[in-house]
């Protein structure tokens, strides 16, 4: 492995970090950025498949677009290989966390991610991604005693409540 493999690979690594963030925050026009448009996922080991950049994003937006839901995910451990100087794969460790206030459930879970990425005009972009789930489990929020939110992007402009 060369220097600029690791460079390259780096980059990768920023763009799914890009596309994480951009989902927890709902930056839909951003989260668009990380896709070519022949792009194609597969969440929740093929419970949900898309075939499209628009597909995917029509997905997320109706699925993660309500700011009563709050999540979590943070990817870890990554794998990526280069197999030529404009494709890549990666697996990637998931953990996430969906609170869903209007449900008063929380979501939480853990997955591998495998990606397929191209480089386009430069820049990395996701050809495939998708995940396949190691667990998950949900919870009633009511079953914790005092549990609250004290801080909510949305709510509360990400500032805690505590006093």
């Amino acid at each position: 492995m060369t220097p600029e493999d690791l460079v390259e690979i780096e980059l990768i690594k920023r763009l799914k970090y890009r596309y994480l963030r951009c989902l927890d925050q709902k930056l839909w026009d951003e989260i668009a950025s990380c896709f070519v448009p022949e792009a194609t996922a597969r969440y929740g080991g093929g419970l949900y498949e898309f075939d499209g950049a628009t597909a995917i994003l029509e997905f997320l937006r109706s699925s993660m677009g309500a700011t009563t839901m709050l999540s979590s995910h943070r990817c870890h451990h990554p794998e990526i290989d280069l197999v030529g100087t404009d494709e890549a794969t990666g697996i990637w460790a998931l953990e996430d966390v969906v609170v869903l206030t209007d449900f008063g459930i929380n979501v939480q879970g853990a997955a591998f991610y495998t990606d397929r990425y191209v480089k386009r005009d430069g820049e990395w972009k996701i050809l495939h991604t998708g995940y396949k789930r190691t667990f998950e489990e949900l919870m009633p929020r009511a079953s914790v005693e005092g549990l609250r939110i004290t801080a909510d992007w949305w709510a509360t402009d990400g500032r805690s409540n505590l006093s």
